[in-house]
């Protein structure tokens, strides 16, 4: 079985779970909450999302977020963008202390952001979207669950930025699938298992001693696999008995949805990349610590979602929840089998016709 590489330097997301907070051995006095400083990692590819990436990278200026470090912007390899973005980026007034690199890995959003730890200086390591901008208070709000030593990562809300209007057939429920938070995670601070990738924050310390991301699970360019989150988390709490990950949902980011994900195509292709990817995790972790939270979404979440939608008169939602439930079942079966990802491939045919050679999707 393949294993997450070693950094260089000395992957439904969360439900929540009982408190029993122990010390972080990785923790160190120096990371509290009056003295731990923040470093952002922001990993693009496309130049088609260069607008969303101005607004992420300013969004995350120690200006406006105070507690910010230093910003590293992980380019996989694309030499036109990294050469754009360090010519109209770097040095800019409003994008603070930033570097402009390129992804040291194989290409995929895991290999950026280990390439991006791998460089940063802070004590706490942030991860936003390039698509997805920090609201006001960001930085202070994560940085405050570090106070407690145990706390090993601190995660935020995403909350979706529908560029056309939320179709009406789209459940809350399922905002995961544009990777977003979605009806049933907490809504006020708690223990979870893994974050949203969007907005999701480490101590550094905690990702060396696991790891880092696993390169052979997320995203890579348009194809909509993930989970690289979901197992890192499972593999972090492996490797630091007693500790928290948690979240605070007033760390907010606004993460932009593109009127071709607000497709039924995409809604299923999304859904069945997300089996696939489950079911690669249940193989590196377990079949019980990968599907614990998703046996409790299945359990409460979506039946009260079905049960509303159906008596408010909302089929067309009332079908998505059914279909996104089906979908998702049959990528995780095909996935056990070590099946090809089909959908997952025409997904991705689909990204690059609609966006351009150069476009796609990385949420």
């Amino acid at each position: 079985m393949p294993q997450p590489p070693p950094l260089a330097v000395p992957g439904p997301e969360a439900e929540p779970e009982a408190e029993t907070p122990t010390a972080t051995a990785t923790a160190t006095e120096t990371e509290t909450r009056s003295e731990a400083t923040l470093s952002v990692v922001i990993c693009c590819w496309t130049m088609d999302r260069w607008d969303d990436l101005r607004d992420a990278v300013g969004s995350v200026s120690p200006a406006r977020q105070p507690g910010v470090r230093e910003t590293v912007l992980v380019v996989d390899h694309n030499p036109a963008l990294e050469e754009r973005a360090r010519a109209e980026l770097t040095g800019a007034d409003g994008f603070g202390d930033l570097h402009v690199v390129a992804n040291a890995g194989p290409r995929g959003l895991s290999g950026g952001r280990n390439t991006g730890v791998e460089l940063v200086h802070g004590d706490v390591v942030a991860f936003l979207d390039d698509d997805a901008a920090a609201q006001p208070g960001w930085a202070q709000a994560l940085l405050a669950g570090y106070a407690d030593p145990s706390v090993a990562g601190v995660g935020g809300a995403v909350h979706a930025l529908w560029e056309s209007g939320r179709p009406r057939w789209f459940p809350e429920e399922f905002d995961w699938v544009v990777g977003c938070s979605y009806r049933g995670l907490p809504e006020h601070p708690a223990r979870v298992r893994n974050f949203i990738g969007a907005n999701m924050s480490f101590r550094r310390s905690a990702l060396l001693v696991a790891g880092g991301f696993r390169t052979d699970l997320g995203r890579v360019g348009s194809r909509p696999l993930g989970c690289e989150e979901t197992e890192l988390c499972l593999r972090l709490a492996a490797a630091l008995p007693g500790s928290v990950l948690r979240t605070e949902p007033t760390a907010a980011v606004r993460h932009h949805v593109p009127p071709q994900r607000a497709t039924w195509r995409y809604f299923r292709a999304r859904c069945y990349a997300e089996g696939l990817s489950k079911a690669a995790v249940a193989r590196f972790s377990g079949r019980g610590p990968a599907l614990a939270s998703e046996r409790a979404y299945l359990r409460r979440t979506v039946p009260h979602g079905l049960l509303t939608a159906l008596t408010g008169g909302r089929a067309g939602r009332a079908a998505a929840l059914c279909l996104g439930v089906t979908t998702t079942v049959c990528g995780y079966a095909w996935g056990c089998t070590g099946g090809r990802p089909h959908l997952a491939d025409r997904a991705d045919e689909q990204g690059v016709r609609e966006q351009g050679q150069t476009g796609g999707e990385t949420a």
